[in-house]
């Protein structure tokens, strides 16, 4: 069972931008995740790198590189593709684990799961 939970206003998403950061339930703990948008499409994934469960930011809710334009680990180096979490370079196995979103009269909603999945690829 899952529900569509408001996550924010959708101009707090800018292309390249920051993160919007919340909490989901994923393997029975509670675990960061991030929103962003990156070519006018929302997305969101749980916020641990597929190396080591360790949080991708270096500093809060900076989850892109310099160039806006790929999301990476600040501790390992793994670069993510933003449009489905794909691992492109690094020291990664798998990829970002993807949590749905929605985007509607201006608010992103994000889909609770009990089942969160890593992006099939």
């Amino acid at each position: 069972m899952s529900e569509w939970i408001a996550l924010c206003n959708a101009a707090e998403l800018r292309d390249g931008g920051l993160a919007v950061p919340f909490d989901v339930v994923f393997g029975g703990q509670t675990c960061r995740a991030f929103a962003i948008r990156f070519e006018g499409r929302v997305h969101a994934y749980l916020n641990r790198c597929s190396h080591v469960a360790m949080e991708l930011d270096f500093q809060p809710n900076r989850v892109f590189d310099d160039t806006g334009r790929w999301l990476i680990c600040a501790t390992h180096g793994a670069v993510y593709r933003p449009q489905d979490g794909a691992c492109v370079g690094g020291p990664c196995r798998g990829g970002l684990v993807s949590i749905e979103l929605a985007e509607q009269d201006g608010v992103v909603h994000w889909r609770s799961a009990y089942n969160l999945q890593p992006a099939a690829f």
